[in-house]
């Protein structure tokens, strides 16, 4: 049985998600799995365009101790953490 290519690109979104530190990966993998599919296709866009990004630049970003310059990362970042850790989340 062969995959359709729908599953195959969430798999290697999913593995786009594993990072290297455990703080971006408890923020991206319950992001994937719970909302990215209902998302709509711009922000889908976006985030699989930050998972291009290093660790390095999403991690201030995610701690809110920067915000991204470019606007498509400062939305979808904003997005993550309104929906992964709305009760955390300072505006």
């Amino acid at each position: 049985m062969s995959e359709t290519v729908e599953s195959l690109s969430f798999k290697r979104l999913k593995m786009q998600c594993r990072r290297g530190m455990l703080e971006l990966d408890v923020l991206l993998e319950p992001f994937l799995s719970d909302v990215y599919l209902t998302l709509e296709e711009e922000d889908k866009q976006r985030f699989t365009r930050l998972l291009t990004c290093e660790d390095q630049e999403l991690f201030p970003w995610f701690m809110q101790s920067e915000v991204p310059e470019d606007e498509d990362h400062a939305r979808i970042v904003n997005v993550i953490l309104t929906r992964v850790q709305p009760e955390n989340y300072r505006a």
